[in-house]
């Protein structure tokens, strides 16, 4: 997957799980608010955040080559 930013399916699922749990958090606001609701939210993201670490979500990072300016001016 050279020159993009995709990403390994793994750390897919650890932002998708971290989005339904503010997804989840954010709904239970706006409903109520329901706080028991919003708690379940702040679980399903610290879930999402554990498996973050576990599949290593921060070594997934893919660096392109460095971008050369082009010259406007002639």
């Amino acid at each position: 997957m050279a020159g993009s930013h995709g990403g390994s399916p793994k750390s897919w699922l650890a932002v998708i799980v971290i989005l339904i749990g503010f997804t989840v958090g954010g709904v239970a606001l706006c409903i109520g608010p329901s706080w028991m609701l919003f708690w379940v939210g702040a679980g399903i993201v610290a879930v999402g955040g554990v498996i973050a670490l576990l599949v290593d979500i921060f070594s997934d990072v893919i660096i392109d080559a460095p971008r050369v300016p082009l010259d406007h001016t002639s």
